[in-house]
């Protein structure tokens, strides 16, 4: 999720946090270490994630910037596998087993919310 997602009409900031809890509950059924009890905390982690990318997501990512450079992108994912890491720890519901699970489950966020805001939006 982007900064982008708190400035947007509150209809348009709804469909996107649910479309968001979508792609989520998706990613923890393909994932073997990712835990999700159900839709509402699928939701709830939806809307801590966009708080986290837009403060320190969007930090990390500035920082980082010559490490994006050189990766052409690919290191994004790693900021946003941290976030996912981040979001786990601080909510009960949640249940993240590695690394390497939250960088699979960033990858699938983004190619699943492509799609699904190409679809919706």
């Amino acid at each position: 999720m982007e900064l982008l997602l708190l400035f947007a009409g509150p209809g348009e900031m709804i469909i996107k946090v649910l479309l968001n809890a979508l792609a989520l509950m998706a990613g923890a059924h393909l994932l073997k270490g990712v835990e999700i009890e159900d839709f509402t905390r699928a939701v709830i982690i939806a809307i801590l994630l966009s708080l986290l990318n837009a403060t320190l997501g969007a930090f990390l990512n500035f920082i980082t910037t010559p490490l994006r450079f050189l990766t052409l992108g690919l290191f994004a994912f790693v900021v946003d596998a941290a976030m996912l890491l981040l979001a786990a720890y601080f909510l009960k519901g949640f249940k993240i087993d590695k690394f390497l699970s939250a960088f699979l489950l960033a990858i699938i966020l983004s190619v699943s919310n492509a799609v699904l805001y190409a679809i919706f939006l």
